[in-house]
């Protein structure tokens, strides 16, 4: 079975008389045998990886194997990206597991590990190519070469990028090169026809669900949807089950103060539906939205994204009992202790896998 790039450790935990056992777990036997104490088995959670949707695999059933004192259980890895600041903004990369709480539901329960982030990304950058983006087309482009040639390593990470339109085409498959990424977006025709956004978010969702590793998903757009048959509800499932964190450089302002010379410009429903869109999907998923008004601004705002992927806490928790769970919706809540003047960001929850 192939393992996440991300399962690093296997967590275990026992209840027992301290040194009245050996490694093993087991009492040498002495000329007069004393009575064993009670103790509780081991239980070491074996790291799982749930079957890819589409995929029409099935995967092997995975019982529990009891070892004398040890019990293997099948359980599948919840990767949490978390994302920390002080008052001033200023990344935090100081901190140790014990600084975290973590809730399931409500219910407090142990984190397995913490590490910083040298996990590899699986990245999708979208790009919204329809009519609706038009004026700052050329500075966008190269902002996003920038930003690709600053965040992927070419030894660790994958990217990938999509056009979205009046339909949403994968320009560029999963690759290591930069200059492939940087020669698909060159290439982009002139931007025209709907834009069916919300689709587009969920066939890349789909996609990076097929890979393991630190999940995001990079999107270029003003946020309008003027297409999809997917509702915002259908987006953030999708996304949620497949672990994305999404980070949304909204053009919209951009656009205006090309246009107006003002941030605003003439705002009208559209624009308001899109931006609250953009913002749930954001806090849903543990991202961010930008929304620049210059090139200067621009460039910033990919600038942040790289360097919040580069300082991000990974934290890992082994579920209990998810399997009776499955398809079900799960909610995280991430807090620090004793941590006053630090506010974190991470993803709101996730989605047990149906199998």
């Amino acid at each position: 079975m192939k393992l996440g790039a991300y399962l690093i450790i296997i967590f275990t935990f026992a209840a027992g008389a301290a040194g009245t056992a050996a490694q093993s777990g087991r009492i040498k036997p002495t000329e007069t045998p004393t009575p064993r104490p009670i103790t509780h088995p081991t239980i070491i959670y074996i790291p799982t990886q749930a079957t890819p949707r589409g995929s029409g695999a099935t995967p092997r059933p995975t019982p529990p194997i009891d070892d004398g004192d040890v019990v293997r259980v099948p359980s599948t890895l919840v990767p949490i990206p978390v994302s920390v600041v002080d008052s001033n903004g200023r990344a935090v990369t100081n901190l140790s597991l014990s600084d975290f709480e973590l809730k399931i539901d409500g219910k407090l329960v142990e984190l397995s590990e913490l590490s910083r982030s040298e996990s590899p990304i699986r990245l999708a950058m979208l790009f919204d190519n329809s009519s609706s983006v038009l004026i700052a087309r050329e500075f966008e482009t190269q902002a996003a070469i920038k930003f690709l040639r600053r965040v992927i390593r070419p030894e660790k990470d994958l990217a990938a990028l999509f056009s979205v339109a009046t339909v949403t085409k994968l320009e560029q498959p999963f690759t290591r090169e930069v200059s492939s990424l940087t020669r698909s977006i060159e290439m982009f025709p002139p931007p025209e026809g709907a834009t069916a956004l919300l689709e587009g978010m969920m066939m890349a969702a789909d996609y990076l669900f097929e890979v393991q590793g630190r999940r995001v998903m990079v999107i270029v757009s003003d946020g309008d949807d003027t297409k999809s048959d997917a509702t915002l509800e259908d987006t953030v499932r999708a996304l949620q089950t497949s672990g994305c964190q999404v980070f949304i450089v909204k053009t919209t302002d951009f656009e205006n103060y090309k246009r107006t010379g003002s941030r605003r410009g003439s705002a009208n429903t559209r624009q308001l539906i899109a931006e609250r869109r953009m913002s749930e999907i954001a806090l849903q998923t543990g991202g961010a939205v930008y929304s620049p008004i210059d090139e200067r601004e621009l460039d910033e705002a990919f600038r942040q994204i790289s360097a919040e992927l580069s300082q991000q806490y990974i934290l890992s928790y082994y579920p209990e009992n998810d399997a009776e769970k499955r398809g079900e919706f799960r909610e995280i809540t991430l807090t620090l202790k004793n941590r006053p003047g630090f506010s974190l960001r991470t993803r709101k929850g996730y989605f047990v896998p149906k199998r």
